[in-house]
């Protein structure tokens, strides 16, 4: 892949061009046309490279979600993988080197229905599922760089120049909600979306449409100008309500084959600690703490670990472990075997299917 190319996929992870012709400005700065970086877009898309473009958000802003696992009979497990990856909320599923063997992400709207879902699953499987909600992220959804380093997001505004560039006032009845105020990049409390926004946010999980005027198309579908679309999601961005607005890829799907949960259980004095010390070592696309479930789960910290073969990424693990000292907390290894399934979360429901 040459260098311009590489950059499509690599340098819009984050700080996508908010305005009309992004893929104008892109092309521009990588001296490429704009209907070349289409192009590239649209095939990436279509051979499952890019998953897409458009909004990560944080989950605790928006809704619910929580990391589950069974253990299902090696004879059932394709069966069973197919009943859960067939629910809507279930956005990754996965078997993995362990007598937990199928791992999987529900998000919903809410805890009330994050809990259905679960409750549905163990019905229809007869198999307990074990839930490990998140406790604190150290380093997650920030991008998967394809250059060996750890993209950065770029700088928000200054509030008051933020304040200036975004006008409200021509949507009547739209209104950011006040856990929003103020509260910068954190995740903060959960909000609710007046409807307009709703509806914009959940066509925005299906990705951007490849287009040379991206924003003037959505907002046709929820009757916003192009212009307020872009400023809404600066503003999402700037409130912390989204993580990062860019591309999306699979790194399967770009050669990184082999990828391992490496798990450790650290004392609760320790974690929050090793825990930022983890997330900030070169080669770990995800770090988190999560909730005990003894006695089936002992671990409570997290981290994933991505590259071109297995070994390297047991050594790229081994040589983390051993700077920050932790393998003396008991710990485990779970290598994928399988992916069932891997897409955006979606956490609003379709506003008109919610009104029909």
């Amino acid at each position: 892949m040459d260098e311009a190319r590489l950059r499509l996929l690599n340098d819009w992870q984050h700080g996508f061009p908010l305005v009309e012709r992004p893929f104008a400005e892109i092309g521009a700065a990588v001296g490429m046309s704009e209907d070349a970086v289409l192009a590239a877009y649209r095939a990436w898309q279509a051979d499952g490279v890019v998953s897409r473009i458009g909004p990560v958000v944080a989950a605790r802003r928006l809704g619910a979600s929580a990391l589950a696992a069974l253990a299902v009979p090696a004879g059932d497990l394709d069966a069973v993988a197919a009943r859960v990856s067939a629910l809507p909320e279930v956005n990754h599923n996965y078997e993995r080197e362990h007598r937990y063997n199928l791992w999987f992400v529900v998000a919903a709207p809410d805890a009330a229905r994050l809990d259905a879902v679960f409750a549905g699953i163990e019905a229809d499987t007869g198999l307990a599922a074990i839930v490990l909600p998140m406790e604190e992220a150290y380093h997650i959804d920030l991008g998967f760089d394809l250059g060996g380093g750890a993209p950065s997001p770029p700088a928000p505004l200054p509030r008051g120049e933020r304040e200036n560039t975004i006008a409200r006032t021509d949507v009547p009845g739209t209104k950011l909600p006040s856990p929003l105020a103020g509260e910068g990049r954190g995740e903060g409390a959960a909000c609710a979306l007046p409807g307009i926004e709703h509806a914009l946010l959940h066509a925005l999980q299906q990705g951007l449409p490849l287009v040379p005027r991206p924003f003037d198309a959505l907002g046709e579908r929820v009757e916003l100008s192009g212009a307020l679309v872009c400023a809404l999601i600066d503003e999402w961005l700037a409130a912390g309500l989204l993580r990062r607005f860019g591309v999306v890829v699979r790194h399967h799907e770009l050669g990184y084959t082999a990828n391992a949960m490496c798990v450790w259980d650290v004392a609760d004095g320790r974690v929050a600690e090793l825990g930022r010390q983890l997330g900030a070592e070169p080669g770990v696309t995800l770090c988190y703490r999560r909730r005990h479930a003894p006695p089936h789960w002992p671990y409570n910290l997290f981290c994933m670990i991505h590259g071109r073969a297995r070994d390297e990424v047991l050594a790229r693990r081994d040589a983390i472990a051993a700077r920050l000292g932790l393998d003396a907390w008991p710990h485990a290894v779970l290598f994928s075997r399988r992916r069932f399934k891997q897409c955006g979360a979606c956490y609003l429901p379709d506003p008109e299917a919610a009104d029909a």
